[in-house]
């Protein structure tokens, strides 16, 4: 029976899925999840897979994924296309990692001008404000 297995509300799907209805909205016009039909006079029915495709999305994106590259996964989904998969993220590690290298290098950079900060006394100019006037 179709209208068991498509039987959630888009209120519904967002409520299990942990997201708001904007966002599955969202997801729609960004055609990460396809927008059921609208019977006549009816509201559009989701169903289980639809909840489990946020769901999805939500997961990827918590991964560092954009939309864009969410896409790309759903669009390797088949169960056969795990070495492009394995590819996609072997790439986001990557740049995760060079994300780090450069966080850590910016917090070493304040860690420094904050030190400077605790040690200047008297009326000497702010080395905090002196570095970034001079970038």
């Amino acid at each position: 029976m179709e209208s068991d297995q498509q039987s959630l509300t888009i209120g519904a799907v967002a409520k299990a899925a942990g997201v708001n209805v904007e966002t599955v909205r969202f997801y729609q016009r960004r055609t990460l999840l396809p927008e059921p039909e609208k019977p006549y006079g009816g509201i559009r029915r989701y169903a289980a897979k639809d909840v489990a495709r946020v769901r999805f999305v939500k997961a990827a994106q918590r991964l560092g994924f954009s939309l864009d590259e969410v896409a790309g996964l759903l669009q390797l989904d088949d169960g056969t296309h795990c070495d492009e998969a394995r590819q996609l993220a072997e790439a986001k590690l990557a740049d995760v990692r060079q994300k780090l290298k450069d966080l850590r290098r910016i917090e070493s950079a304040l860690a420094a001008l904050v030190r400077d900060c605790c040690t200047r006394r008297g009326k000497l100019s702010c080395p905090l404000i002196a570095t970034l006037q001079r970038q």
